[in-house]
């Protein structure tokens, strides 16, 4: 079934308390926790976790007393997820300016304002794109499948059918994938991944003996196993195959030419190093032209929004829409994104004392900011928002604005506080946009009211930045940016780049090599950005999504094998089944019973994650090891990997021989 036609929870033509009081409130409380507790998170560990899970889950806890319904549980969801995505925005580039010396501490009044317009800029340019990037393609958004299988399974009418009895495999997965993640963080029982490297012996190469290594890595992750299931085989292949390009074939290369860095403690932090110095950009390079190719394949849905914003603009009729297709008015977002250029120069100019070159880059940035926050939501859509590699695209961002400053023989702290303030603009718009498609894709299942949930985003974002900036400002004082309590490692790679490139010592080969590597792959049609995500971020990620994806495979060939009607109807998508309670076949019972499990595990992980940074926040030590082993923790991940196929293949069995019977 086309996504033109999907018919959602909620009817299209049944109107429901929405965009309430209640739900915008507990949206913005949500917004605070999940941004304040993330900000601290990034800056410790370099990452954050997604809200989307969590925060469902705890709208739908806040709202239950409250009498909430789905719907406002949406919008609930959608502040906590706004706060998180703003969070990881400004804590990967802010902290970059006290690491070059711009700044001695974090400046509250700038930090707010820049998360304001990054932030909002995000979802006002997800508005003409939303159906072009969520209707009109098939990305599975995994995430958003995750969160609509969690709210129609906990707040559904149970009275309707004979239900799919998939509702205790999500409970199941979530208390593993809880159990699993917390044992690893607060416990301590077992380490999150396995990796070694293996040494291949020594080779004489130009007049030298170098030594050979290979790497192996696995995360053991019952979220990534989900992921890997709901986007299937194919999309976890490709990202698997960029793995192994940049990990198992580039970086043992770079490492028998170069040898191994001398600053390296250990052959796993050679291997890092390589990989973060030189094969990273060889995703980088591949991302910013897979991303422009994916927008020109999507031009003429964009264009139909855009020739929607003209009419709006010109004062002409609108085609009337249904009410889950009612976004924003396009005339007021293309004015409010024209009018953010604005603030955009005054706090550039106020920043830098750069007038000129002020004025220039706040208008680029509007455009940057488009392009960002597409190819952001693109992948968020492919692989979640958890998975979505925002920092590439800030890297991508970060080498285009910093070879126009050496245009314009900007070279100083003026200029690399221009850069860096633009990357943070466009990494809180990406991030953010990345969000809102995620929770849009979500509320296109559930049957919400896109313009509303883009609302509650920006309601979010306006409780989150300022809070932000205190939580930020205060880290850095009580802590210190680049301490070992606070190390920040992705501010560390933005500054660095930026002294990189305005130095003269950027890896430039290694991102025109990724460029290259994306014509290749246009060429052969496959899709560019699974591969260069898959080079991108770490091959121990890369293992359990492409594991989730042969489960999903063999499960499904042993399903199709079954199923006598296979191939002779049209089959209910992961969409459909995601919210499907009854009359459904045994095959699509059995997909349904995966998907519930699949996205117990995404929601275990990651409210398990949440409330592991809040404990790491209180300095509350529950590690029950010193050293913790890995390989039970690998057993246990292959063991959930195991009972993810097993409980789908069971419950198709047990459904087809209850058919048969009747």
């Amino acid at each position: 079934m086309s996504r033109e036609d999907f018919k959602s929870f909620i009817p299209a033509d049944q109107t429901l308390p929405e965009l309430t009081l209640k739900a915008v409130l507990v949206g913005m409380i949500l917004a605070i926790i999940m941004g304040s507790a993330n900000a601290y998170l990034g800056l410790y560990a370099g990452m954050t976790v997604s809200a989307a899970i969590p925060g469902a889950i705890m709208a739908l806890a806040l709202l239950k007393p409250l009498k909430g319904n789905i719907l406002e549980n949406v919008i609930g969801m959608q502040g906590a997820a706004a706060g998180e995505a703003l969070a990881a925005g400004i804590i990967f580039t802010i902290p970059a300016l006290v690491v070059i010396g711009a700044w001695d501490s974090i400046h509250y009044l700038e930090t707010t304002v820049i998360a304001l317009i990054g932030g909002i800029l995000g979802v006002l340019w997800m508005v003409p794109l939303r159906r072009a990037l969520i209707i009109k393609t098939d990305l599975p958004f995994p995430e958003g499948i995750a969160v609509a299988a969690v709210m129609t399974t906990a707040v559904g009418d149970r009275e309707e059918g004979e239900g799919t009895g998939g509702s205790i495999w999500m409970v199941v997965g979530a208390l593993l994938a809880g159990l699993v993640k917390f044992s690893q963080v607060s416990l301590n029982i077992f380490r999150g991944s396995v990796e070694d490297v293996i040494d291949a012996g020594k080779y004489y190469i130009l007049g030298q003996d170098r030594g050979g290594y290979f790497y192996g890595g696995a995360a053991a992750s019952p979220a990534l196993l989900g992921v890997g299931y709901i986007v299937g085989p194919r999309i976890a292949s490709f990202v698997f195959a960029g793995g192994i390009l940049g990990w198992i074939i580039l970086t043992p290369l770079i490492l028998l030419s170069t040898g191994m860095p001398g600053d390296a403690a250990t052959p796993i932090d050679g291997f890092y190093k390589i990989w973060e110095d030189y094969v990273r950009y060889i995703g980088v390079g591949a991302m910013v032209v897979g991303g422009l190719y994916t927008i020109w394949g999507l031009r003429n849905n964009l264009m139909g929004g855009i020739k929607e914003a003209v009419i709006g603009l010109r004062g002409g009729e609108v085609k009337e829409k249904k009410r889950t297709e009612a976004d924003l008015d396009f005339k007021k977002v293309f004015l409010t994104i024209g009018f953010l250029v604005i603030p955009t120069f005054i706090i550039y100019a106020w920043v830098s004392e750069q007038y000129a070159i002020s004025a220039f880059m706040s208008v680029l940035l509007v455009i940057a900011a488009f392009l960002a926050s597409a190819i952001a939501g693109y992948m968020a859509g492919l692989l979640g928002s958890s998975n979505n590699p925002i920092s590439g695209v800030t890297v991508a961002v970060l080498l285009f604005v910093s070879i126009i400053m050496l245009a314009f023989g900007a070279t100083g702290l003026e200029g690399m506080t221009i850069v860096i303030l633009m990357a943070a603009v466009v990494c809180c718009a990406g991030a953010i946009s990345g969000d809102v498609l995620q929770s849009l894709a979500a509320g296109q299942m559930i049957g919400s009211t896109p313009y509303k949930q883009q609302l509650a985003e920006i309601f979010g974002i306006l409780a989150a930045a300022p809070v932000l900036g205190i939580v930020v400002k205060a880290l850095d004082s009580a802590y210190g940016i680049g301490t070992k309590n606070l190390p920040a490692p992705q501010a560390f790679l933005m500054g660095g780049i930026v002294k990189g490139v305005i130095g003269g010592e950027m890896v430039w080969p290694y991102v025109i090599a990724g460029a290259f590597l994306a014509l290749v792959l246009i060429m052969m049609d496959i899709p560019v950005l699974p591969v260069a995500i898959g080079t991108y971020l770490p091959l121990t990620l890369s293992i359990p999504i492409f594991a989730g994806g042969i489960v999903r495979a063999l499960v499904d060939r042993y399903i199709n094998k079954r199923s006598p009607n296979s191939g002779q109807e049209d089959e209910a998508s992961d969409w459909e089944m995601a919210i499907q309670k009854h009359g459904v076949s045994p095959k699509e019972k059995a997909n349904r019973t995966g998907l519930l499990f699949t996205a117990g595990l995404i929601a275990g992980e990651a409210l398990v994650g949440v409330i592991s940074a809040f404990l790491i926040i209180g300095h509350i030590d529950i590690a029950l090891l010193g050293k913790a082993p890995a390989w039970p923790g690998m057993l246990v991940w292959g063991y959930i990997a195991f009972l993810m196929g097993y409980i789908v293949i069971r419950t198709f069995n047990k459904a087809r021989a209850e058919h048969v019977e009747t």
